[in-house]
């Protein structure tokens, strides 16, 4: 059971809003803080908006800074919204922080469309942070991965294994 978990958002396509048809965008406000106020979830938790940034966008020195954050919370459990095109180079980066169950999580479809994946994927790394081992994780697709042995295969726009 988890007592208070933290929430970095980091940006990605969780967050976007699109303001037309040829795909113009902005990374907005952290959606899952209104779907996990709808939710009505029974722990704390703690939402940090850290950046809102495509995964694409995102560098060493963004990466860092997530790891920063991580290292620095006072609490054992952290979920990080994230966007799909990187994550596994984040997650790969959150690697060795000791005491520290790390789940990143995002979505292929906006939050604020109703085909979303995004409520499925936020409720899988819930459950999932609060029973995986310490380390870091890759929660998508209704599956956990290990960085290293996942990636996003774009043409089926999903999660899978690395064979």
């Amino acid at each position: 059971m988890i007592e208070r978990l933290l929430i970095i958002a980091t940006g990605g396509t969780i967050d976007k809003i699109y303001f037309d048809d040829q795909s113009s965008y902005q990374v907005g406000e952290p959606q899952i803080s209104e779907t996990l106020r709808l939710m009505n979830v029974g722990f704390e938790y703690e939402i940090i908006a850290l950046m809102r940034k495509d995964s694409l966008d995102l560098n060493d020195e963004d990466r860092e800074r997530i790891r920063a954050t991580v290292a620095g919370a006072d609490t054992d459990h952290v979920l990080i919204t994230h966007g799909t095109d990187t994550m596994d180079a984040t997650a790969a980066a959150l690697g060795g922080i000791p005491g520290k169950t790390i789940v990143l999580t995002g979505a292929l479809h906006p939050a604020r469309f109703h085909d979303s994946d995004a409520v499925f994927n936020i409720g899988c790394a819930i459950g999932a942070v609060q029973c995986l081992p310490e380390g870091a994780w890759i929660v998508m697709n209704g599956q956990v991965w290990e960085p290293g042995k996942v990636r996003k295969n774009r043409s089926m726009n999903r999660f899978e294994a690395i064979r």
